[in-house]
């Protein structure tokens, strides 16, 4: 059964690959043509050099537990009752990744721990989608 979430902040133009990516169990992020940089979340210019020439690749999926929060206040209502808890994740290929974790607690969170992406089946006011979250690796 897929879990309710609040409305995705990135729907719309630039983030269609990003959740078909997801949809096809792939963390797909952008790679500038001209430096190589890898953006995130998605721009419609390479933040390092200016260059529009940007495509969306697979990742690995892998990272690092670079920090962790518990938010305690009921910003979403009922669909994500309180407290819950968010990582963020520097993944392999370098950007830093907001999300939640799977599997572990953020009172087992270990700095530096690796992780790994999984997908959660999600629905929100715009239809099901899978959810990039982090396990360990």
């Amino acid at each position: 059964m897929a879990e309710k979430r609040p409305p995705r902040a990135m729907v719309g133009a630039g983030n269609e690959e990003f959740w078909q990516g997801c949809d096809n169990g792939e963390l797909l992020i952008q790679k500038c043509g001209k430096c190589g940089h890898r953006p995130w979340p998605v721009v419609q210019q390479c933040e390092q050099c200016g260059s529009d020439a940007l495509t969306f690749e697979a990742v690995s999926g892998n990272g690092k537990l670079a920090s962790w929060c518990t938010f305690e206040r009921p910003y979403y209502g009922d669909l994500m009752p309180v407290p819950y808890d968010t990582i963020l994740v520097e993944l392999d290929e370098g950007p830093w990744f907001i999300s939640n974790p799977k599997g572990f607690a953020n009172t087992e969170a270990e700095l530096g721990m690796p992780v790994k992406v999984a997908f959660l089946d999600c629905e929100d006011s715009h239809g099901a989608f899978k959810l990039p979250v982090f396990e360990r690796a």
